[in-house]
């Protein structure tokens, strides 16, 4: 085994910070979309996370905000504040022959499913695919600290993805976590732990 089974917390931190430095596009029309679908699919796969503004109080319910479409050198951050969950999103979503990576994804799925309604296909989830490795620890931040030797922030996490105009600090923030899902599966095809 290339890689531990387990990893401590304090071996997470020592490890080097990276994020994603690559292009990143904002998707916020139904023709930047269509232009955004039709890269992803020149790759066998896809890496993907959402993010929802967070609510503070109790009783309070926010919609999915943003979701990210991750390839090694392209990230997609697609505004669903403003588009909702268009049919070329669920087409995707539902193709069973295209994989679709993330992390702790069951309930990105089920706020998707609040947008429209759909039936997931091709999902692909990483901590069940660790923990058949023998990994441990779940989460973003293991897999990542576990697969890719290095370790990512959560710092962006709980702000405002409804913003008009995403900073560059949340658009890199996103495009990260959907991205180490993309490089962590490239990494276990190349080691041959999958099969396409």
């Amino acid at each position: 085994m290339i890689f531990p089974s387990d990893i401590t917390k304090e071996q997470v931190n020592k490890l080097p910070l990276r994020e994603y430095r690559g292009p990143i596009q904002i998707i916020d029309s139904q023709r930047a979309l269509t232009g955004a679908l039709k890269k992803l699919r020149q790759y066998p796969y896809v890496g993907f996370d959402t993010e929802t503004k967070p609510a503070f109080k109790k009783g309070v319910y926010h919609y999915v905000s943003l979701l990210q479409l991750a390839v090694d050198d392209m990230v997609f951050l697609v505004r669903l504040n403003k588009l909702g969950f268009p049919n070329l999103l669920k087409e995707l979503f539902r193709n069973q022959d295209y994989p679709k990576i993330g992390i702790s994804i069951r309930d990105d799925l089920v706020d998707l499913n609040k947008l429209s309604k759909f039936s997931p296909g091709g999902i692909i989830e990483l901590n069940e695919v660790a923990k058949e490795l023998g990994v441990v620890r779940e989460g973003a931040r293991n897999l990542t600290a576990t697969f890719l030797d290095f370790r990512i922030s959560k710092s962006q996490q709980t702000s405002n993805w409804e913003k008009e105009k995403l900073s560059l600090k949340q658009q890199r923030y996103a495009a990260t976590d959907a991205w180490v899902c993309f490089r962590i599966y490239q990494k276990l095809i190349n080691q041959g732990f999958i099969e396409l």
